[in-house]
Order: C-alpha cells, then sequence, then structure tokens
C-alpha cells in the first residue's frame, strides 16, 4: 500500500494500516520532510502519534509505488495535478487509487476523483474510489471512535477500501453515490469558513445552527444538480462531515473562518498556518461551478466575496439576514 501526500490525513492513515499489518510506504515531495518523519517517527501537526516502525517514508516516486496493490491519494486538491504528474507512470495498470482529498479543483471545477482518473489514468482506465466522513486527523491519531463512508461506482471496489481500512474504532460503510460524496466534503470546508466566521464575531449558537442548516440545502441543491443523490448529503459523509467540520476546534477551515471573523486578514492566517485551509481556495471553485450549473449558494457566495472581493464578515451576514424571506427548503 502507498500513501501519495505526507500530510496529517496522509500520515495517520499509514499509521492506521500499519496497525492492520499491511505493509505501507508514504510518499512525500520534500526530501527534507521525508527525511525528517522518518527519523522521528513524529509528525510536528500529529504530536500525540508515535508512527509505527513499519510504516515507510520515500520521496522516490517509483520505489513508493513499487509492487503497490492499492494507491491512497492524501494531496490537498490544488495540487493532486502535480503530484501526479511525474507519479503515474509508476503505478501498475489495475491498481485502484483511493481519495482522501476534500475539494474542488480551481479552473477546471473538476472533483478530487476526477481529477486523478486525468493525472493518473492508464490504459484502460483507472478505478477510483472515495473515503471521506467526519474524520479531524487529530482525533483519528488517538483511535477516538469514528465512521467513513467508502464511495465508488464499483461496488466490489468500495467493499474491498471497506475491509483494508475497518479498525475496531473505524466503522466504514459503503455507497455508490461518489458525486454526492465528494460534493458533501467540498462543500461543507467552504461552510466551516462561513461558521468559524460567526464565532469570530460572537454571534451565537442561534446564528451557527442556523448557518448549519442553511448551508447544508446549498449543498443539497448543487449536488442534486450534478446527479448525487439527496440521502447521501443526510448521512455520514454529508450533515456528519459538516457538523464535525463546523464545531471541531481541530478543524482548519472552521479556524481560519474564525480569525477572519475576528479581524485578521487571510494572507496573514495563511501565512502562519502550516496546514493546507482547501475551503479557500474551493470557495471559488465551488461558486463557479453553481454558477455552471444555475444553482443558488448565496452562503458560499457570502465566503467567497469575503476571501476574494473585500466584504467584511459583518458586511456579509446583514446581506445574509436581508434576504427576502420564504418558505423553507431542503435541496
Amino acid at each position: 500500500m502507498a500513501i501519495v501526500g505526507d500530510g496529517q490525513m496522509g500520515v495517520v492513515m499509514a499509521a492506521m494500516l500499519a496497525e492492520r499489518g499491511v505493509p505501507v510506504t508514504v510518499w512525500g515531495p520534500f526530501h527534507e520532510s521525508i527525511d525528517e518523519l522518518a527519523r522521528t517517527r513524529r509528525s510536528a501537526r500529529l504530536p500525540e502519534l508515535g508512527i509505527p516502525d513499519a510504516v515507510r517514508f520515500e520521496a522516490d516516486g517509483a520505489k513508493a509505488l513499487a509492487g503497490v496493490t492499492i494507491a491512497v491519494n492524501a494531496v490537498p486538491t490544488q495540487f493532486v495535478r502535480a503530484a501526479w504528474k511525474p507519479l503515474a507512470a509508476h503505478l501498475p495498470a489495475g491498481v485502484p487509487v483511493v481519495s482522501v482529498t476534500k475539494g474542488i479543483e480551481d479552473g477546471t471545477l473538476l472533483r478530487p476523483s476526477e481529477v486523478l482518473a486525468q493525472a493518473a489514468a492508464c490504459p484502460g482506465g483507472r478505478a477510483v474510489a472515495v473515503l471521506s466522513g467526519p474524520t479531524i486527523a487529530a482525533e483519528l491519531a488517538m483511535r477516538l471512535p469514528a465512521t467513513m463512508v467508502s464511495a465508488s461506482a464499483d461496488a466490489a471496489l468500495a467493499e474491498r477500501v471497506q475491509r483494508t481500512f475497518a479498525l475496531p474504532w473505524l466503522r466504514i460503510y459503503t455507497n455508490t453515490d461518489v458525486v454526492g460524496v465528494e460534493i458533501a466534503g467540498a462543500a461543507k470546508n467552504v461552510v466551516a469558513l462561513a461558521a468559524g466566521m460567526v464565532d469570530g464575531l460572537g454571534l451565537g449558537s442561534n446564528a451557527k445552527s442556523a448557518l448549519l442548516a442553511r448551508g447544508l440545502a446549498e449543498i443539497v441543491r448543487l449536488g442534486s444538480a450534478l446527479g448525487a443523490r439527496p440521502e447521501t448529503f443526510f448521512g455520514i459523509a454529508g450533515v456528519g462531515d459538516l457538523a464535525t467540520t463546523c464545531f471541531s476546534p481541530e478543524g482548519r477551515n472552521r479556524s481560519c473562518g474564525e480569525a477572519i471573523g475576528s479581524g485578521e486578514p487571510l494572507a496573514s492566517y495563511l501565512a502562519r498556518t502550516n496546514s493546507v485551509v482547501e475551503g479557500v481556495a474551493t470557495s471559488h471553485a465551488l461558486l463557479a461551478l453553481a454558477q455552471k450549473h444555475g444553482v443558488d449558494m448565496p452562503i458560499v457566495r457570502a465566503v467567497e466575496s469575503i476571501l476574494f472581493h473585500g466584504k467584511t464578515p459583518a458586511e456579509a451576514i446583514r446581506d445574509l439576514m436581508g434576504r427576502e424571506a420564504g418558505a423553507e427548503r431542503v435541496g
């Protein structure tokens, strides 16, 4: 097994596989980072996790992917294509890729599985599955109970991923709605930015819960327009992941939003964090995708306006509250 990406999720998933006795190699693009992980068996972003000795670290793509039967993509969305372009030639034909990445590629408006199908292509096509859900990496590192969804158009592959990653403290369900699972995973990060802004502004639990409910309605609208099943958004990969991301103090997108709501410029926050805040680029791509399909997403539009067009969080809240009232509708 190979994990492509040495960030928090990549490292913690490698540790999970090692716990199951699965041989696993983690690939990262920077020799210095890979060497540090191999030497210390610690990640600065997951100090509570001791990385098992069975986990190998490798910066050479050919060595990392040699002989693997499954590859996991744990590279942030906006870097998936660039990372896989040199790696694809080393991944044997017929080996599926499991994506744990959440976002929409800026420019192309493609989901991670679609980017991987292009970037890691092989003769006959490359099977791709998606593994998603409410999984804060720090909690996984502490082996706290969690659930995920294994999604693939190929039911047999979804079940194979389910068996491969299941642990006594990690329950995995299968799903064939790849579109719904990926749209839910991408959009929840944008709503989490808004939830953090509500926290930063000190607007209270009423406002935050209302934001989650209406954010979910926007996600369902977009997903339905793209052919997803509405019920997917009311399950683990949908409302489950949304709630975790919006409320957890560990959530990167929520934390970023809170800093912005408290008055810190986006550029300042991004400069001091050591993590990729997926929702930032995704807000722009998600809004473009919604506009392409004629779907109204006022919360996403508000977040994108704050991040890229100089609107203040207070102005955005005022505009959202000033919208014409109507009957409640989800989807």
